[in-house]
């Protein structure tokens, strides 16, 4: 198992339970990237999700991807009752900020009814918010939870049923040329199954990088006087700028008072003008609604979609069957990473697909359908693209010295080269991706070099956090042509 988020535990969980040795390797921390920045909304509204795949996929399918989200829903919540996990029983909203977006509401409540979701119209007192809500449909008995509580604690019964977990060990590749192999720093792994819980699969066969597209999002939290009214629910609007909106209490056991979670700001990974830009932006936009309100957190998360909006779950081409990944939850791994979990432990386990969910069927034979080949295509145009435009822009000038919390790329000996100075550190790397050769640009809210090609992640030194890559970036002498 590589990845010890929410995906990689609950499988490893469920194998390890089930009489299977089990190691899980990850390159961090438990939790340490998108589990960790989700802002615990373990809900099956989700936005215009159902409704968007409506338009361009049969009623079959969306039922079972309603279908999947539950089973993986209550799996986390029986968990959660059997380590005693506190969570808290929230109404989801799915609001029109402005009177345009009232019909996506209506198309999200037709095919969550459709799917079978008991959703109904939001009550005025309901929409008595302190930001813009015109109209809502709601979907009550879903659940806050804290998503890294979760996974330490998943962690614990994972290691309680005989698990091995490494952390700290980052997979640099996997082959299957003979017995399935892990590679890393410290030595190579052989097993019988290995499965890629990676968000982005650190193996390029199939192409799923080219087949999801990768989103980073930002989230801020505010404490608030206690005297001021929050909304109770989760929200998440349908319309631009997407806003999600949810509170904390202090029953959550992240924080010792309430707080007020702000999220929005997303964009496709490396391709944002400024990312600090976009959480000043969520700031801004919370003080108008609620002036009182002060920022006391602030992180990101990446997140990756596929072309059709479900899930890319199951065995990796030309592995034998012996290696499986998932990927492609459009920010929504708190019920898709258990369903994913649930049906790798049963195709490990064996079990027979007449005997298996029928969701798992379903959407182990989903069809493709020409707008899920429009979308792909023209994500992989824009890739193309920015490769394009990377590197001319890198060749035009020559690097320089950035001022404090900055990065900048130009050309030295005919290669583009990044240059970053943060907490008063000036380093130089190659701003070259290693996976496909797209040059890097700077993430000034995170301080890390982004590739917009499939969404790579570096930090000011080189090492690689995040993506498709697999090894960091090469270290360059800061160029004696360098301008302060």
């Amino acid at each position: 198992m590589v990845g010890a988020g929410i995906t990689g535990l609950a499988t490893a969980l469920l194998l390890a339970e089930s009489g299977h040795e089990v190691v899980v390797l990850e390159a961090r921390e438990v939790a340490g990237l998108a589990t960790g920045a989700n802002t615990g909304k373990v809900s099956l509204l989700q936005g215009t999700q159902l409704s968007t795949l409506r338009a361009h996929h049969s009623p079959s399918l969306v039922r079972a991807y309603a279908q999947a989200n539950l089973d993986g829903q209550l799996w986390l919540r029986s968990f959660a009752d059997r380590a005693g996990l506190p969570y808290e029983a929230r109404t989801a909203f799915t609001y029109a900020q402005h009177d345009a977006g009232r019909s996506r509401v209506r198309e999200e409540f037709e095919a969550a009814h459709e799917a079978g979701l008991p959703v109904r119209w939001a009550t005025a007192d309901e929409l008595d918010l302190p930001f813009p809500a015109r109209s809502a449909v709601a979907l009550d008995g879903q659940l806050g939870m804290d998503p890294d509580a979760t996974a330490h604690a998943l962690a614990l019964a994972f290691l309680a049923a005989g698990g091995t977990l490494h952390t700290g060990v980052r997979a640099t590749g996997v082959s299957t040329s003979s017995r399935p192999t892990v590679h890393t720093a410290r030595g190579d792994m052989t097993a019988e199954h290995i499965v890629l819980a990676t968000g982005a699969a650190v193996l390029d066969r199939g192409l799923y990088f080219a087949k999801v597209s990768a989103m980073r999002s930002y989230a801020v939290a505010f404490a608030v006087p206690d005297e001021v009214a929050l909304p109770e629910g989760m929200f998440l609007s349908a319309d631009a700028p997407s806003r999600s909106v949810r509170t904390v209490s202090e029953r959550d056991g992240r924080w010792e008072q309430t707080r007020l979670i702000v999220g929005g700001g997303g964009h496709p990974v490396g391709r944002a003008a400024s990312e600090r830009a976009r959480v000043a932006e969520l700031i801004a936009w919370t003080r108008r609604h609620v002036p009182d309100a002060v920022p006391t957190h602030r992180w990101s998360a990446q997140d990756y979609t596929s072309h059709n909006l479900i899930p890319f779950v199951g065995v990796m081409p030309r592995t034998g069957g012996r290696v499986r990944f998932a990927t492609g939850y459009a920010k929504w791994g708190l019920t898709n990473g258990p369903a994913a979990a649930l049906r790798i432990a049963a195709e490990i386990d064996g079990i027979a697909e007449s005997e298996r969910a029928d969701w798992m069927r379903r959407l182990g034979t989903r069809i493709t359908v020409p707008a899920d080949l429009a979308k792909g295509a023209a994500e992989n145009a824009k890739v193309g693209a920015h490769a394009v435009q990377g590197w001319a822009g890198a060749l035009r000038h020559p690097p320089r010295i950035p001022s404090e919390g900055k990065g900048v790329v130009g050309s030295h000996a005919g290669r583009p080269v990044g240059v970053s100075r943060v907490d008063g550190e000036v380093r130089a790397v190659s701003a070259v991706c290693p996976h496909l050769g797209g040059v890097l640009n700077w993430n000034d809210a995170e301080c890390t070099w982004d590739c917009p090609l499939h969404a790579s992640r570096f930090a000011p030194d080189g090492r690689r956090i995040e993506g498709p890559a697999l090894s960091d970036l090469r270290r360059v002498r800061s160029p004696s042509s360098a301008q302060a």
